[in-house]
């Protein structure tokens, strides 16, 4: 592990103008990803600074029936139990309980997890060469190694990697809005647009500026989102992360038609994959297997797989068609 320097932030502003006065360093919170690609040499900070201590920790709800908010230091394991995720936004809770072990959720924050980096074996390994996420310019091992975990959406010749959050897929199919602090004030980033598609610049995983420190993360009301379901694909039922996951919210109406939709997908590709074509085909539809069937297809239309990944695609289709009839056959 590279020698690095400790500090300790009481407040966002000191955290803040720590992190802009030594770019080079990384906040710590949970650490249950920094501190291992540290270990593996992937990340090499100058400093830590510890924000763990920070009153980021709340879930509570907003005034005048805006939604809910999370705290950027919430731990996974009590978000997943908070009764205002539980009962308002059960896909949320689910993809929770969905990622790793309880002994990491209960470590893990959910600004941690919102910056996870990828689980790709050419990333994670300095022993190879070539990662453009890594190291710019390097190449990508990948395109032409084992790829069976890789993308098979919005991948680019520079990089193939995915996104390995459960937390995440979920968050995209609720509108989440992130909230930042940074040396000019707060903003707010919607979760569409806080992660990035690789294209030539793979070694950028989000849009959050290095000054910048995640604060909250706001659900919008949404009323229907109480019939919502996590289906997560994997290798092992416990400790994996996703092949592919699906996140799903269906509003459907007395006559049986959809009235609404949001269809997020996990471990196709750089980001959180929300599928619009699929949503689109729904509304107005009957809720039977027949449309879940043509949203799925509508979802994978522009996938592309690579020499071992191809099962990706069938595999990403029959699990928004068995996510989407979970949720159809829930109580209205």
């Amino acid at each position: 592990m590279n020698p690095f320097t400790y500090a300790r932030a009481t407040d966002p502003q000191q955290a803040v103008a720590a992190i802009e006065a030594s770019p080079q360093a990384k906040f710590l919170g949970g650490g249950t990803n920094l501190i291992d690609l540290m270990k593996m040499g992937v990340e090499v900070p100058s400093q830590l600074i510890d924000i763990s201590r920070l009153p980021l920790a709340q879930v509570e709800e907003l005034p005048d029936g805006k939604g809910v908010r999370i705290g950027a230091l919430a731990r996974n394991s009590n978000v997943a139990e908070h009764p205002l995720i539980t009962q308002r936004y059960p896909v949320l809770s689910q993809a929770f309980l969905g990622g790793a072990s309880p002994q990491l959720r209960n470590m893990a924050t959910v600004g941690g997890n919102l910056l996870q980096r990828t689980r790709c074996y050419y990333f994670c390994d300095p022993a190879f060469p070539q990662c453009n996420k890594r190291k710019a310019g390097s190449g990508c091992g990948a395109l032409d190694g084992f790829n069976r975990i890789h993308a098979i959406l919005g991948q680019s010749e520079q990089c193939i990697a995915t996104n390995p959050s459960d937390m995440c897929v979920a968050l995209a199919a609720l509108d989440a809005v992130v909230r930042v602090q940074g040396p000019k004030g707060e903003r707010e980033i919607a979760i569409g647009d806080f992660h990035r598609l690789p294209g030539n610049t793979p070694n950028v995983d989000t849009n959050l500026q290095a000054n910048e420190l995640i604060i909250a993360v706001d659900l919008p009301p949404m009323p229907f989102a109480v019939r919502s379901h996590y289906l997560k694909m994997r290798d092992r039922a416990s400790y994996a992360f996703a092949l592919v996951s699906v996140a799903v919210v269906l509003d459907v109406g007395p006559d049986g038609k959809i009235k609404d939709a949001r269809i997020a997908l996990g471990g196709v590709a750089h980001k959180p994959w929300r599928a619009p074509e699929a949503e689109k085909a729904l509304v107005g539809k009957t809720a039977d297997e027949r449309s879940f069937t043509a949203a799925a297809q509508a979802a994978l239309a522009g996938a592309k797989a690579r020499k071992h990944n191809k099962f990706k695609i069938e595999l990403a289709k029959r699990t928004i068609i068995r996510a989407l009839s979970t949720v159809a056959a829930m109580p209205s």
